[in-house]
Order: C-alpha cells, then structure tokens, then sequence
C-alpha cells in the first residue's frame, strides 16, 4: 500500500481524511503544527509528525526521510472573512506553504498523485450554481490564495508530469472541527454560543445562503482520490448540493441543543452573499461515494459530540495586520 503524507491531518478534515487512509492500509504520515488543530485529532496508525508547510527545511527533509507516494494537503488557514485583515500571514500559509510542498513532492520524484483542498471561495459572487467551469472571481485573499495554488499544480503538471486532483468543499463541519476558533467555521461558533447560553452572533440580516457539508459527505471522497484516475488533473466541487441560510442553520443549531437561542445581528460584513455550487462533475467521479446527510442529522450528531469536549476560551488571532475595518466584533478580541 502506498505511503501518503497529510498535511493538516491534527486539524478537523485533515484528520478525517488520514483516518479513512488508515483504515484503508495507507501508510499515513500526519504532519501538523498544531496551531489550529489538536494532537488527540491524530488517528492511531498514523506517524505524526510536528511541523509547518511553511518550513521549506522541514518540508524537503521529510521527503528525504521518507519515500511519500501520495501528498494529501489540507493544511491552511482557512478563515476567509479574516483573510483581508491578514494578507502576509494568509499568503505565507495558504500559497507559499502548498509551494514548498509542491516543490518537494516534484524533486522527490516518487508522488504520482498531489492531492489538494481548495476552496468554493475562488468563485466569488453569482454564477449560481458554481460550476468547475466558471471564471474564478475570488473577492478575499483567502480565495485568491486558493486559486494560485490551483493554478501552480496545473503549471506543475504540464512540466513536470505530476498529476493533481484538487476538490472545493465548501461549509464543511461535523464532529472534531475547531470550536475554539471565533474567525471561522459559522457551526462551532453558533454551538459555542450555545454551550455557554450566549447569544449567536449573526452577521448582517442571516439571509445569506451556504450549502453546509457534513464531513462524511466529503473526506471519503478526497481519500479515495488516486484511486480513480480519471479524476486526475480535474477540478471538483465536494459537498452538499442544498442551500441554508444562516437563519436557518441558527434555527437547527438551536433545536439539536433542546433550548431557543436568541439571535444578536451584527453588522454586514463584505462576504459573499450566496455560495452553492453544482455536483455534476464529483458525481460523474465518485458517485458511488455521494452520501446525502439532511442538515438536522447532520447538526445532532456534531452537537452531541459537541457536548463532550472541554470547553476553552476563544482563542484571538495575534497577528492582525490591517485593522481598518475589522468587524468590531473581532477587534473587541484583540483587546
């Protein structure tokens, strides 16, 4: 069986994704830094290994210690409301650290499959639904960052021969995501809120639609990747087809706890207003693998898993770079 590197494999799809490699005999190697993951989040099997993409040193000389047969990259830092605040720090890890992979996975000359987590952020606004073959329009550097790294492996491909599958998921949550972190991921934090009788934050008027994507809905199919090789040097959408507007989600998020949440609006923030996208091409890839799981399913589950973990404290991003009109509810972090 092959030797697979995933990176961000202590984070929430990164773990999901090295567990479903282990059960499926890979030799996995889990590299992490765990700044946005957790260790426990590391499946028993796996080799872990600390360390950042963004460290070129680290990187190449994991490719010398090991012959890595298949890199699955899931590490980022995926807050794309933050990204414009932070636009070094995004970059450096988002574009700059899936570089040096690629780097090392093409001298290594062993990796017949790069396996990359992209984004539905590299869309932007309209074209609904978001097909594979839109105009990418990012509105934040998050997205941006995502469609470079896309771009670079298609670069790559035609001159070095490495072949690429890159998926967009979108909204994904479920159980082992950051609860932890109040810049992303709008799941945890509504059962944060919840969990503390707090009320949930809402930017703008909620109205805004994203198609919430259980995690089983789309690791299994990232994993299984390199096994289909027509699914090489192809981009695909992975996730739930049905859009929920935030209002919404509150609702389910609320009805999984057993109490009425009261809602406190926020001001709108430059987002995209609504991101759902087409399954066409994953389905025609990897339709035995398309899983439908209804948001209430989906959002109990992730609550009663929810209810488990110790709570902590919101942990603030340190290094906001630009301040001029971060949301005041983030800048009341960094006080």
């Amino acid at each position: 069986m092959p030797t697979s590197l995933v990176t961000g494999a202590a984070g929430f799809l990164g773990s999901h994704v090295a567990e479903a490699l282990v059960k499926k005999g890979h030799r996995v190697i889990a590299m992490d830094d765990c700044s946005g993951g957790f260790r426990e989040n590391v499946p028993e099997g796996a080799r872990f290994v600390e360390g950042s993409v963004t460290d070129a040193e680290r990187v190449d000389a994991l490719f010398k210690e090991e012959r890595i047969d298949i890199v699955y990259h899931l590490a980022a830092y995926a807050a794309e409301g933050l990204s414009h605040f932070i636009r070094r720090f995004n970059y450096t890890n988002n574009l700059i650290g899936s570089v040096n992979l690629i780097n090392a996975a093409v001298r290594a000359e062993t990796v017949h499959c790069f396996v990359f987590t992209s984004s539905i952020a590299v869309y932007g606004e309209g074209q609904l639904p978001l097909r594979e073959d839109a105009l990418p329009r990012p509105e934040d550097p998050y997205g941006i960052s995502k469609l470079a790294v896309e771009l670079d492996l298609e670069a790559a491909q035609k001159q070095f021969g490495i072949n690429y599958v890159i998926f967009r998921p979108h909204n994904v949550y479920g159980e082992r995501q950051n609860l932890f972190d109040p810049y992303r991921n709008v799941v945890g934090i509504f059962m944060r809120q919840a969990l503390l009788g707090k009320e949930m934050t809402v930017f703008g008027d909620g109205r805004q639609t994203r198609a919430f994507s259980h995690h089983s809905q789309v690791c299994p199919i990232i994993a299984a990747a390199p096994e289909r090789p027509e699914a090489f040097n192809r981009v695909f959408n992975v996730g739930a087809g049905t859009a929920t507007s935030v209002l919404e989600l509150a609702q389910a998020v609320s009805k999984a706890f057993g109490r009425e949440t009261a809602l406190r609006h926020l001001p709108a923030r430059n987002e995209v207003k609504h991101a759902y996208s087409s399954q066409e091409q994953v389905r025609s890839v990897f339709g035995d693998l398309i899983r439908e799981v209804p948001l209430e399913e989906g959002i109990a589950g992730m609550a009663a898993w929810a209810r488990t973990v110790e709570l902590r404290d919101p942990k603030p991003f340190a290094g906001v770079e630009v301040e001029r009109g971060l949301p005041e509810s983030w800048r009341a972090l960094l006080q």
